[in-house]
């Protein structure tokens, strides 16, 4: 199929394929994740409703995997023998205003928990590029928005409920020695069956896209055009010596206006809304043009009331250190002629660093480089390792739930408190009753 097919294909399904509630991660039929790349290993779900419903199920089997939105590329959800899907509790548990801070169940979606934070006068940090994902899921990998001073996702956690492998339940906060091993903890530690974010006030923001941004102002200036806004996105496909499109998310502050000009570092101020591939019309993506908004309206790319895509594609991420940016970002644009076959279209964004051990961004700030590829596996899988071997001076961290080919013994030097969480999985779980393959390959 040529490339002109596949977009055809792909935009008339995002434009016809509108979510109902939570239709995101209720499919019918043989399992499979979002991207249907992946067909898990079992069909046998088992849905729980309460805590109770958790602790039963975990006493009960001997080996089990909590399966989620479906929205890791990889196997790091997958299982041989059962799954355990929370989908039912999404409930809001408690929203202390005192101390801002909200728990919700571990099947909430962003989705389903933004319009009711904003509602009550709150909001999140942070939003990924998609709503649509759960607010436990999202944390456990250390999913990201963007922005200089932003930390992913986990880092607004300060609190979990977690059901070991015993069905015992614990509940962490910052003041346990082994909560900052917990929050990301890749599904290895047990049942996550509540979080508890920090929150800070509403606040309204806009959002402008530019257009072909040189990339030698890239190199340049990239520090002044990722401090330009609150969030910043790079799109672009590798061609041109160009970034196709530049996506600034700007908070809306007292006194202080976001004076959006015709140029930005020699790009042009786009005149209608954009989809980051360009040939996609922009129904599905969030409001542009300036058009004030609250923040879950403004901070993904896509709008909650519909789905991305079809799911057609793939994804790979890496992060490198924030000092190495601009020779990571020279080091791909080296490859376009290798990459650009295969490609969707590239994000880089910038994430700050953290103190979860099992982060990408675990102590260093860190810009993120992602891919959405066709879907084509064969031609993909090809081309990670010269990414990879392309990106190794900067000691490159993937996305845990995204695709790469990264030799275990690598990705494990990558994470200098590994030693501890392996000892900590083993605390929680000593007969490895939610260990799988990728866990056993690449962590534990």
């Amino acid at each position: 199929m040529n490339k002109r097919s596949f977009l055809k294909m792909i935009s008339a399904a995002m434009t016809a394929h509108v979510l109902s509630p939570l239709m995101s991660w209720a499919w019918e039929g043989k399992l499979s994740n979002w991207a249907g790349n992946l067909a898990y290993s079992t069909e046998r779900l088992h849905p729980a409703s309460s805590l109770d419903d958790v602790r039963t199920f975990v006493k009960q089997e001997k080996k089990l995997k909590v399966l989620g939105t479906r929205h890791c590329f990889n196997n790091i959800a997958d299982s041989r023998d059962s799954f355990l899907s929370l989908k039912a509790m999404d409930q809001v548990v408690t929203l202390d205003a005192s101390v801002h801070a909200v728990t919700v169940a571990a099947g909430i979606t962003y989705g389903q928990l933004s319009p009711y934070l904003d509602e009550k006068g709150f909001a999140l940090h942070n939003l990924a590029s998609l709503p649509h994902i759960s607010v436990a899921g999202a944390c456990t990998t250390a999913t990201h928005g963007s922005g200089e001073k932003n930390g992913n996702l986990s880092t607004a956690v300060s609190g979990l409920e977690l059901v070991n492998a015993a069905g015992e339940v614990s509940n962490l906060s910052g003041k346990d020695a082994e909560f900052q091993g917990a929050v990301v903890g890749l599904g290895a530690l047990g049942v996550v069956t509540k979080v508890t974010l920090n929150l800070q006030p509403t606040f309204m923001m806009r959002q402008y896209v530019y257009e072909n941004l040189p990339l030698r102002e890239v190199k340049d200036h990239f520090d002044q055009i990722e401090a330009s806004a609150y969030s910043v996105s790079l799109f672009t496909d590798w061609q041109k010596q160009r970034v196709n499109e530049v996506w600034l998310k700007s908070r809306m502050e007292p006194g202080v206006a976001f004076d959006a000009k015709p140029e930005f570092f020699g790009a042009k101020l786009a005149t209608k809304n954009l989809h980051p591939i360009a040939e996609l019309g922009a129904e599905n993506c969030t409001e542009q043009m300036g058009v004030p908004g609250p923040w879950y309206e403004r901070l993904p790319h896509f709008r909650m009331g519909f789905t991305p895509s079809a799911g057609k594609e793939l994804q790979s991420e890496y992060f490198v250190p924030r000092r190495h940016a601009v020779e990571a970002i020279l080091a791909m644009e080296k490859m376009r002629d290798q990459i650009t076959p295969h490609l969707l279209i590239s994000e880089i964004r910038t994430i700050a660093a953290d103190e979860l051990w099992m982060s990408m961004a675990y102590q260093r700030d860190s810009v993120a480089i992602h891919f959405t590829w066709k879907q084509d596996w064969p031609a993909v899988s090809k081309v990670l390792p010269v990414i990879e071997r392309e990106l190794e001076p900067f000691q490159p961290r993937p996305h845990w739930g995204k695709l790469f080919t990264m030799e275990p013994r690598v990705l494990k030097s990558r994470y200098e408190r590994l030693p501890e969480f392996v000892e900590l999985a083993k605390k929680c779980d000593p007969a490895g009753k939610f260990r799988n393959a990728f866990l056993e390959r690449n962590v534990v």
